[in-house]
């Protein structure tokens, strides 16, 4: 505790010290810091923070406890976790005449169309719904493309995941060279 000590009685503020002996002037201000507040002008005008710091505490524990939970709620569109993966070494490319084109409800769902070439009809899976319209890119029944991706198997199914498509002479590339989605850097942008 730090002592301070009080100014000495004069005319004008002897009404407040009164004559008080020398020992009683130098008295604890309550503070340990060793400041040199005069009296007990400012005893008990702080208030504890300890109600305040105990909010704050509380606060911070209940996010950081319910932050994993929030990371986890924001789940990729369910058609990703299902996607088959794409397989460099299962690349070609196949010709033909689009018969029929499944677009979904949702924007974040892949877009897929049947290809009837001449080795018989296979499906191809695109891009999200989404990305197609962003691109202005179209399909209609009838129409002659090239569809260069990724022959895998899904449910003992024969799928062609899509990294280019070339219709008339333009070419609309959906994954990258390795495979990955395009339309997944339009996410991180």
């Amino acid at each position: 505790m730090a002592w301070a000590p009080e100014r000495a009685p004069s005319s004008q503020n002897s009404r407040q010290t009164g004559n008080r002996s020398p020992r009683e002037l130098l008295r604890p201000t309550g503070h340990s810091s060793g400041g040199s507040l005069i009296g007990s002008a400012m005893r008990g005008s702080h208030k504890s923070c300890r109600p305040y710091l105990c909010r704050k505490l509380i606060l911070l524990v209940t996010f950081s406890a319910f932050l994993p939970l929030l990371a986890t709620a924001q789940k990729a569109p369910a058609n990703d976790a299902a996607a088959p993966k794409y397989d460099l070494h299962t690349e070609t490319t196949v010709k033909g005449t689009v018969e029929e084109l499944k677009v979904p409800q949702k924007g974040n769902e892949i877009v897929r169309l049947m290809l009837k070439s001449g080795s018989g009809t296979i499906e191809v899976y695109l891009c999200p719904k989404s990305f197609l319209e962003d691109m202005s890119l179209s399909f209609s029944k009838g129409e002659e493309i090239a569809v260069t991706g990724s022959k895998v198997k899904q449910d003992d199914v024969d799928l062609l995941l899509a990294r280019a498509v070339e219709k008339g002479n333009d070419t609309v590339t959906l994954r990258d060279n390795k495979g990955a989605p395009v339309w997944s850097w339009q996410r991180k942008n």
